[in-house]
């Protein structure tokens, strides 16, 4: 990629007529996500017929609105629980590994994406899907693959850009919806995991809806003993001031928005920081020895302890700034961008936030590719320019799960740690950048299982 980092914009072509802009540097990065410009609607596009218009590509009064309806939803008090769910479902991971043996070799890809699919299931829908241990499950996972991957695919070819080539295209002929009777697991064009993926969710909503009829019915509690409040049950629940509530068409594209957000970008966080640790043995050992200092043979941890996991904390961070799951954030200019030198870029044009990028920029960070969890000490941190870590994006329009994402990627490496050691395994993985940041090869770990 780009080693000159001595201008903050970096010009590139994308063909031969679109210009595209990317920000390398946290004060031009500042500039553009303290707007609340919309997504770059030629690429995210791409990907709308998968999630639909939710709050990550919707814009203007409709994003403000349901930005402000979906707060609630990840208030403290609604994620504290969130914290006993995540603990369950890496159990199950851990348990799994187990039964494959010590000694072991794991892609963790493949793993972890069933492990936070089932952690926000959980959470969001209070849906119980045992997909980590069903295989017929897994093609929820295997449908969110095939479309980052053909993504891709059609960025790297402009003829592609066109809906209309597009959809005459191998990769993106539409066939008639699924129907129940297909094989779930040979999912692979782009439009087919769109229906699944939208019949996935459909089904959870009309579950739900009719279950809370039926409480109405007969005069019953809103929830039931022991259920916290779930992102579902705030989608159906929110209100304007004049009462109008969400439709279903947009409680369907926020569930898929939160799905495919919440656990994918995860998967990832938590994949690339077990890989950075069993590369590094000395800070692997330290992060399991806070664990097993803070847990005392626990394997459950409660929102109290998210707290109290410093040092794994500064290592999930270096690992996040290294491989970000999202790489890069593009936006549509509807109005000059005056830029800190003095420079603008018209209304009209693509800008991109390059995060991979920036975190990599010399300039800010030493030695930039080397793995360092220090850099994110207390001490090291407290100077440090607001927009040069910036794995949720920023300001306005910055992730509105954060807290929902780094808790859980902090739980599952804490648990992990205390039951197996992490050795590196085969080729080292060679990064991907998709949707979200991916190992082309896979990230193949061997675990050795502890006592």
């Amino acid at each position: 990629m780009m080693r000159d980092y001595s201008s903050h914009v970096l010009q590139l072509w994308v063909g031969p007529f679109l210009p595209l802009f990317i920000f390398c540097h946290p004060e031009t990065s500042r500039a553009i996500l303290s707007t609340s410009e919309p997504k770059d609607e030629l690429f995210y596009g791409f990907i709308k017929p998968m999630i639909g218009d939710g709050l990550l590509l919707s814009h203007g009064s409709k994003w403000h609105r349901n930005r402000r309806l979906l707060t609630p939803a990840f208030h403290f008090e609604i994620l504290k629980p969130y914290v006993t769910l995540f603990s369950q479902s890496t159990n199950v991971l851990i348990d799994k590994w187990t039964k494959l043996g010590s000694g072991c070799s794991v892609e963790m890809f493949e793993h972890v994406s069933l492990m936070t699919l089932d952690s926000i299931l959980k959470c969001s829908l209070s849906y119980h899907s045992n997909c980590q241990t069903d295989s017929q499950s897994s093609a929820y996972i295997r449908a969110v693959y095939d479309i980052t991957r053909l993504f891709v695919e059609r960025i790297r070819f402009p003829p592609y850009y066109s809906d209309f080539i597009y959809s005459l295209s191998p990769s993106g002929r539409r066939l008639p919806k699924l129907g129940s009777h297909f094989n779930l697991s040979q999912v692979e064009k782009f439009y087919k995991a769109c229906d699944l993926i939208h019949n996935f969710s459909e089904n959870v909503i009309r579950e739900r809806k009719a279950q809370l009829a039926e409480v109405k019915k007969l005069g019953l509690p809103r929830r039931g003993k022991g259920k916290c409040l779930d992102f579902l049950d705030i989608l159906l629940e929110a209100r304007d001031e004049d009462g109008t509530g969400l439709t279903d068409a947009e409680i369907r594209d926020e569930v898929d928005t939160f799905l495919f957000e919440g656990h994918d970008t995860t998967a990832s966080g938590i994949s690339w920081a077990l890989y950075h640790l069993a590369k590094h043995p000395e800070y692997q050992d330290r992060c399991r020895g806070e664990a097993e200092g803070l847990l005392q043979g626990r394997t459950e941890m409660s929102w109290e302890d998210m707290s109290k996991l410093p040092f794994t904390t500064m290592c999930i961070k270096e690992s996040l700034r290294l491989r970000p799951p999202v790489p890069g954030i593009g936006r549509t200019l509807t109005q000059t961008l005056a830029l800190p030198d003095g420079k603008k870029i018209p209304a009209g044009f693509q800008v991109l936030t390059g995060i991979m990028t920036a975190h990599r920029n010399p300039l800010i960070w030493p030695d930039p590719e080397v793995y360092d969890p220090l850099r994110f000490s207390p001490e090291n941190s407290k100077d440090r320019h607001s927009h040069a870590f910036i794995p949720f994006s920023a300001g306005p329009r910055n992730c509105i799960g954060q807290h929902f994402a780094m808790n859980e990627m902090k739980v599952a490496v804490a648990l992990i740690l205390q039951s197996f050691q992490l050795e590196p395994h085969g080729p080292p993985p060679f990064y991907e950048e998709r949707i979200v940041l991916r190992a082309r090869n896979g990230i193949w770990l061997k675990l050795h299982k502890r006592e």
